[in-house]
C-alpha cells in the first residue's frame, strides 16, 4: 500500500470506526472500560482455508519492498536501519530465527539476514493486505507468524490475517488463514505456545480466537476456536510448555489465564489468577514534549504490548504516568500474580515512551524504547538488565540513534518491538521509531549480543 493511499484510507477508517475505537481504548479518560469476561470453552468454531504463498515474495511477482540496511556499529551493538518510509504510525516489529530478521510496518514486510542486509521486501497486499502487525518467531516448532487486521476488505468481514510460515526461513512458503472479525475496531495481540496461537483484540461479543499451531504450520485448513469476552493480551510462550497465556492489567489488579488442551483436542480457558498489583504509577501516560514543537507527541499504552512467559515467570514492561511524564515501568512476576522485581525509567525532564520488552534463556532483559524532551526530538534507546544485577535495576541506556526534526504533534508509534533470537536464544533486538528530517518515524532495529 502506497503511503498516500495508507493515509487516505486511515483518515476514512477513523471517520467510521473512531468512536468505536475511543470506546475500546480500556481506561484511558474517566472510569476504565471492564473488558467482557471470558468463556471457559469456545461458543464457536469455524474452519479457515489458507492462502498460500509459494515464496515470501510469491516467486518475484510481489511488488518489490527495498528498505533499510546500511548495517553499523555503537560499540558492541549492531544497528541498522528498518523501515524509512512511515508517517507517524509505524507499527514497527521485528521476529529473529532462522538466520533471518522479519521486519515489519504499517507500510509492508522486509527480511535482512542478522548482518543487517537486504534480503527482500514486499507490501502488505501479499498477505491479504491490512494494518497493525505484530510478529514472532516460535522456537518450538521453529516458524514465523504475524498478524495483519484488514478493516477494508470489499466482503466487509474485517479479517485477521493470521500468517505463519512452513519453515524457519522466511523466504520461503507462508500461509495466510484470513479469520473474519466484522465487529473488530482496532488491531489486537497475538502470542504463541507449543501448542496454540492466539490472538486478542477490541470489539464484538468474541473478542479471542486460538488456532493450532500444528494445523496451520502444515498449510492445510485449521479450526479456529472463538471465545467469548476477551481472554487479555496474549503471551509468547518461550517456556517449552503447551499452554498459551493470558494477560490483563486492570487499574488495581493483574489478571493471568491460560488455554489449555482439554485431552480431545478442544481448547479450554482458566482462571490461573487475579491478584493485587499494588503499583504507585498505573496511570495512562500523557502527550509528551519534544523540540521545536508546541504539539506533544503520543507517549503509548499503559497495557504491555507484548509480553513474555520465560523461567516460568511473566515479564513486561509499560508507558505509564509518572509525576506529570510519561514514563517506562518493566516487571517480572510469578503466576500467582506476585512481583519478583519492577524497575521504572523516569526523569523529570524528560518522557520514555512507546516501549516493549525482550528476555532471554537466562533471564538477562533488554527493555527498548523512544525518549524525548523539550530539548531533543524522539530518539531510539534500549537499556539492558543481566539476570545477576541487582533487583529492579537496569544498566545505562544505549543510544541507538538520535531524532533529527519534531514531528506534527499527536500520534506517534503505536508501538515498537522486542524480542530474543530465536535461534541462540541469548541475543536481545529491538527496533524503535526514529523522527527523520521531515519529522516522519523512520525505523532503527538494534542486536544487543550475549555470550553463554
Amino acid at each position: 500500500m502506497k503511503p498516500n493511499a495508507f493515509a487516505i484510507l486511515a483518515a476514512l477508517f477513523l471517520l467510521a470506526f473512531g468512536p468505536l475505537w475511543l470506546e475500546a481504548q480500556e481506561g484511558k479518560k474517566g472510569k476504565p472500560k471492564r473488558r467482557p469476561e471470558p468463556s471457559e470453552k469456545p461458543v464457536r468454531t469455524e474452519v479457515i482455508t489458507p492462502i498460500r504463498n509459494e515464496s515470501f515474495n510469491k516467486k518475484g511477482s510481489a511488488k518489490e519492498r527495498r528498505q533499510g540496511g546500511d548495517p553499523r556499529s555503537v560499540g558492541d551493538v549492531l544497528v541498522f536501519s528498518g523501515a524509512q518510509d512511515g508517517d507517524r504510525q509505524v507499527d514497527p516489529q521485528i521476529a529473529v530465527g532462522g538466520d533471518h530478521v522479519l521486519h515489519a510496518t504499517n507500510h509492508g514486510l522486509t527480511i535482512y539476514d542478522k548482518k543487517g542486509n537486504w534480503v527482500q521486501g514486499v507490501s502488505q497486499d501479499a498477505f491479504n493486505g491490512g494494518i497493525d502487525p505484530k510478529l514472532f518467531f516460535d522456537s518450538h516448532n521453529r516458524i514465523f507468524g504475524f498478524d495483519l487486521w484488514n478493516p477494508w476488505d470489499n466482503e466487509k468481514k474485517k479479517p485477521v490475517n493470521i500468517s505463519i510460515s512452513e519453515s524457519a526461513n522466511p523466504t520461503g512458503s507462508w500461509n495466510t488463514y484470513p479469520v473474519p472479525a466484522p465487529n473488530g475496531v482496532d488491531g489486537g495481540g497475538i502470542g504463541y505456545s507449543r501448542s496454540w496461537i492466539g490472538y486478542s483484540f477490541p470489539g464484538g461479543d468474541e473478542q479471542t480466537f486460538v488456532m493450532r499451531t500444528e494445523e496451520v504450520k502444515s498449510g492445510k485448513p485449521a479450526t479456529v476456536y472463538h471465545f467469548s469476552g476477551n481472554l487479555g493480551q496474549p503471551i509468547a510462550n518461550q517456556d517449552a510448555d503447551n499452554d498459551l497465556y493470558f494477560f490483563q492489567l486492570t487499574n488495581e489488579e493483574f489478571v493471568i489465564r491460560k488455554i489449555s488442551d482439554t485431552g480431545d483436542g478442544t481448547p479450554t480457558s482458566a482462571l490461573v489468577s487475579r491478584a493485587k498489583h499494588n503499583l504507585k504509577y498505573v496511570g495512562w501516560p500523557p502527550q509528551s514534549p519534544q523540540k521545536e514543537c508546541e504539539k506533544p507527541t503520543a507517549s503509548g499504552d499503559r497495557n504491555p504490548k507484548n509480553l513474555v512467559k520465560q523461567g516460568g515467570d511473566l515479564w513486561f514492561s509499560h508507558t505509564v504516568n509518572c509525576e506529570g511524564r510519561a514514563a517506562v515501568q518493566w516487571h517480572q512476576l510469578k503466576l500467582d500474580g506476585s512481583v519478583v522485581q519492577s524497575g521504572r525509567i523516569s526523569n523529570p525532564s524528560a518522557s520514555f515512551i512507546q516501549t516493549t520488552i525482550a528476555v532471554n534463556k537466562n533471564l538477562d532483559v533488554l527493555v527498548g524504547f523512544q525518549q524525548t524532551s523539550d530539548t531533543m526530538f524522539i530518539s531510539p534507546r534500549f537499556a539492558i538488565r543481566r539476570a545477576s544485577d541487582p533487583l529492579g535495576q537496569l544498566r545505562e541506556t544505549v543510544s541507538i540513534g538520535e531524532g533529527l526534526a519534531a514531528t506534527k504533534g499527536g500520534p506517534w508509534g503505536d508501538y515498537s518491538g522486542s524480542i530474543v533470537d530465536g535461534d541462540n536464544l541469548l541475543d536481545l533486538w529491538t527496533v524503535q521509531s526514529i523522527a527523520d528530517a521531515q519529522g516522519n518515524g523512520d525505523t532503527v532495529i538494534a542486536r544487543f549480543p550475549i555470550r553463554d
